[in-house]
């Protein structure tokens, strides 16, 4: 099974600003591109930070200081690189609390941004792909398991497996590597088995 990256997902041409960028410049491009926030790049093009909305706003309620893109921009930039998963992308959102991620280069250069709503196309995809995926990729090629064997009905996201297992073993398997295919949102088990091969041997 082959993940999408966060090269797969990411904008490469990403709306960048300078440390010098003022305010007025950086709000009215967030406005004009429709996004929460963007990379302040050095001369290198290496993000040093980044602007949101509510960097901004704060600019605005504090009113003290220079309103450029340095003064207000949140430092050290978080950044993912384009290997990563896009679970990796999205916890690191999670655990730093923000919405996009600079993706920088082996040298550290900005090559995209990635956002929340880059993240979302993953649980956009086509239901006929994820069910392609689960009976080639999972249960046939890395499970062995006969294509006959076992249903995979996929509605919105949600897949439901049913059918006959050879050993119990398998079954939490099977779901778990269905749990972790792009776009499957859950997974519903009405497996059966032949065999349990999970009991203890005395």
């Amino acid at each position: 099974m082959r993940h999408r990256s966060v090269a797969d997902l990411m904008t490469p041409d990403a709306v960048v600003v300078q440390p010098g960028t003022p305010f007025r410049e950086i709000a009215h491009l967030l406005q004009e591109y429709d996004i929460t926030a963007v990379p302040v790049i050095d001369e290198g093009e290496r993000p040093v930070g980044v602007v949101s909305e509510a960097d901004l706003l704060r600019r605005q309620t504090d009113k003290a200081g220079p309103s450029t893109a340095e003064a207000i921009m949140t430092s050290p930039a978080v950044v993912a690189r384009p290997e990563w998963s896009a679970v990796r992308a999205a916890r690191a959102m999670e655990e730093k609390r923000v919405k996009r991620l600079p993706v920088v280069d082996d040298s550290g250069r900005l090559i995209g941004v990635i956002s929340r709503r880059d993240l979302v196309q993953l649980f956009l995809r086509r239901d006929r792909a994820i069910q392609e995926e689960i009976l080639e990729d999972v249960l046939t090629h890395t499970l062995g398991v006969a294509p006959s064997a076992v249903t995979v009905d996929v509605a919105h996201g949600t897949v439901t497996l049913s059918g006959t297992l050879e050993r119990k073993s398998l079954v939490p398997i099977a779901v778990r590597l269905c749990e972790s295919v792009d776009g499957v949102v859950e997974v519903n088990d009405r497996l059966t088995f032949l065999q349990d091969d999970t009991a203890t041997q005395r």
